[in-house]
C-alpha cells in the first residue's frame, strides 16, 4: 500500500528545538510525505489511510481495524495488535526534522481487573536512537481514551543531516486478562474512536542543519 500526499499539502508543527526557534519551517510546498508501507496486525491491508489536517500542521493516520482484545469469542492472539508505518518524507536541503508531538486515541472496554497498555515508537531507517512512550490502563473502564506523546527538547530523534531515512512510527495495542475472568467476559482496546472517525495526529520539530 503506498500513500501519496502532495507537496505543498502538508505544514508541520512550530519549531521546539533551541537551535530552531528562530528559524521558521519550510514552506508547504517545500514539503512532501508519503506512507511507503503500512504493516502490521493492527493495519491490515487497506485499513489504515493518511490524510492532512485542515490547518496543515500536522498529519493523520486513521485506524479502522486496530482492535485488541481479550476473552470470550477471541482469538489466543487477539490479545496484542501492532502497526508499523514507513514514512518518506522530502524536506529542503539543509533542514531536518523529528516528532515532537503525537496524539492518539480509540475507545476501550476494560473490565475490573483488566489492563491495557498503549505503545508508540519513532526511529529513523537504520538508526538505533528511538524516541518510546508507553501508557497503561486498568479496568473497569468502559470509555474512550486518549493520550498525547510529547518528546522533550533534548530527547528529540532528528534524521541525519543530509542523509534520506525513512521515519518509522510503531504503535502497539495490548490487553491482559490480570484478575479477570477471561473465560466470562471480554476486555479490548481500539485505536479508533466508536464511530470509527478518529484519526491519530502527529506533529514534527524542524532544525537547521549545521
Amino acid at each position: 500500500m503506498f500513500h501519496t500526499i502532495a507537496a505543498g499539502a502538508m505544514l508541520f508543527s512550530s519549531l521546539t528545538a533551541p537551535a530552531a526557534a528562530t528559524t521558521p519551517p519550510p514552506l508547504p510546498n517545500e514539503v512532501s510525505i508519503s506512507v511507503v508501507t503500512a504493516n502490521g496486525s493492527g493495519c491490515p491491508s487497506g485499513s489504515a489511510a493518511v490524510a492532512v489536517s485542515p490547518d496543515r500542521r500536522a498529519f493523520t493516520v486513521t485506524y479502522s481495524e486496530y482492535m485488541a482484545q481479550l476473552g470470550v469469542g477471541t482469538k489466543p492472539t487477539d490479545f496484542r495488535k501492532n502497526c508499523q508505518l514507513a514514512l518518506d518524507v522530502h524536506i529542503p536541503q539543509g533542514f531536518t526534522y523529528a516528532i515532537a508531538e503525537a496524539d492518539y486515541r480509540g475507545y476501550a472496554h476494560l473490565e475490573r481487573g483488566a489492563t491495557g497498555t498503549a505503545v508508540a515508537s519513532y526511529y529513523f531507517q537504520g538508526n538505533s536512537q528511538t524516541a518510546r512512550a508507553t501508557h497503561p490502563f486498568n479496568g473497569p473502564l468502559d470509555d474512550n481514551w486518549q493520550t498525547k506523546d510529547t518528546v522533550g527538547v533534548t530527547a528529540l530523534v532528528f534524521e541525519p543531516c543530509g542523509e534520506q531515512r525513512n521515519l518509522n512510527i510503531n504503535t502497539e495495542l495490548r490487553v491482559n486478562a490480570g484478575r479477570s475472568n477471561p473465560k466470562k467476559t471480554t476486555s479490548f482496546m481500539s485505536m479508533d474512536s466508536t464511530d470509527g472517525a478518529f484519526s491519530t495526529v502527529y506533529q514534527f520539530a524542524w532544525k537547521r542543519c549545521s
